[in-house]
């Protein structure tokens, strides 16, 4: 599948370094994550495009290159997110950008307190990473993801033409 491009639906953003998709079904918070993400990483306005920024709220175009997968927003769908009860805002978003982690949103009883280990991995696109399974909601998903990236966490990203790279 190298090479290959498709679409998931996912919203995925770069967040202090590391690329994020996140899952769940309609309605389980994607977009708010996503937002509070973007938030956290100073992001909001437009400034601070070092340490969180959009790829792509929904749905995302997937390419494996290698053993990494990237994400990218559809053309129809870049720079814009719902934000439930505002509208489609127009944000600053990266064009591409490396995927590090999938977080899954369940229900919170869904989750494992103490998750076997290979519960903690997922398949992309035929690449296997690490995923964290999380309730949107949850005044402690932020900080959860910060510890689910662990090491990957290096505090800022450049962007060179339109793509997200560590820095």
């Amino acid at each position: 599948m190298a090479g290959e491009t498709k679409r998931v639906h996912a919203t995925c953003v770069v967040f202090r370094g590391a690329g994020i998709a996140i899952r769940g079904r309609p309605g389980a918070g994607k977009s708010d994550l996503a937002l509070r993400l973007i938030a956290a990483g100073g992001g909001l306005d437009g400034a601070s495009r070092g340490h969180a920024m959009l790829i792509g709220d929904d749905c995302c175009i997937v390419t494996r290159r290698g053993n990494q997968i990237y994400a990218a927003p559809p053309r129809e769908l870049a720079g814009r997110i719902e934000v439930r009860g505002l509208g489609i805002v127009h944000l600053a978003h990266v064009s591409e950008a490396r995927i590090d982690l999938v977080v899954d949103l369940v229900a919170r009883n869904d989750i494992e307190r103490l998750p076997d280990a290979g519960a903690n991995q997922t398949d992309l696109a035929g690449v296997r990473l690490p995923r964290l399974f999380l309730c949107a909601f949850d005044a402690s998903a932020i900080a959860r993801i910060t510890l689910a990236l662990g090491a990957r966490v290096t505090g800022a990203f450049t962007v060179e033409n339109g793509t997200a790279r560590p820095s």
